[in-house]
């Protein structure tokens, strides 16, 4: 390893999150896009539940919650995920990858200042829907407690290992590949037991599902919301797949981003 990846700096951590959050105050409209999708989200299938409730004699009922926590809590993942990968972009749309690359910024530093990044990203988005979740339907997702820290850092984790990987695939191959950012999380969604149990999947996708740390979670959420259960087992399987593939996706992303090095596309993706 070479000498300037051996000091880690928190400060230079902290300026690059101060000139994404600059990019990201000075455009209203990106802070609008953030709130604006996971609360469209959220208003569509709570009325759609509260429909369905009062059809079958019902108003809101557990299942109801569930497929509302199941919307808030898929949103974390999505939203960790786009976070993380939007900001990655933005570098390289502003043609200024190639210089942080080359400066004393190691890649574990870019890496935490993405995540970090993340992380505001999602608290802006995620804070005025859950309150509008409360105001619409009376559903409160903190009243979980802590459960919900778990829930959540197993989402948001498995947001940034898929998140880094695209990363560096894009390194690699160019803004050609921006597109995966956008589909890298969605094609779990299916295998993830959002809306439904796992056991409702095809015995196949079944053990697609159970490779997935995201399915652990929602069936753990389900577990808590419908019999007041929190299933520890099935959040030690999801950190545990998590730790796996947070390990692999660092592996990649090293390994991709020193290929683009050695290949020069770093400059090149700047032309």
């Amino acid at each position: 390893m070479s000498a300037r990846y051996s000091a880690f700096s928190p400060s230079r951590i902290a300026a690059m999150n101060a000139r994404q959050w600059y990019v990201l105050r000075s455009s209203w409209p990106r802070i609008l896009e953030i709130i604006y999708w996971p609360a469209i989200s959220m208003i569509t299938w709570g009325f759609a539940q509260m429909w369905v409730g009062q059809e079958s004699g019902g108003t809101f009922t557990v299942a109801a919650s569930t497929l509302l926590g199941g919307v808030i809590l898929w949103d974390v993942l999505v939203r960790g995920s786009l976070g993380f990968s939007i900001t990655f972009l933005e570098e390289m749309w502003s043609k200024n990858i190639g210089n942080l690359m080359m400066s004393p910024l190691t890649p574990l530093e870019y890496v935490l200042s993405l995540a970090s990044m993340s992380l505001i990203r999602l608290f802006i988005g995620l804070v005025p829907v859950t309150l509008m979740a409360i105001w619409l339907f009376g559903f409160n997702i903190w009243s979980l407690g802590l459960p919900l820290v778990a829930f959540f850092l197993n989402l948001i984790v498995l947001g940034w290992s898929a998140s880094l990987v695209v990363s560096g695939v894009v390194l690699r191959h160019g803004l050609g590949a921006e597109g995966m950012a956008w589909i890298a999380v969605f094609v779990l969604m299916p295998f993830s037991a959002i809306f439904y149990p796992v056991s409702v999947l095809p015995e196949p996708a079944q053990y697609v599902a159970f490779a997935l740390p995201s399915s652990y979670v929602f069936e753990g959420m389900r577990a808590l919301l419908i019999d007041g259960v929190f299933r520890a087992d099935l959040m030690l399987w999801a950190a545990g797949l998590n730790l796996a593939y947070g390990a692999i996706a660092v592996l990649v992303y090293l390994r991709v981003l020193e290929s683009a090095r050695t290949a020069g596309t770093l400059l090149s993706h700047n032309d």
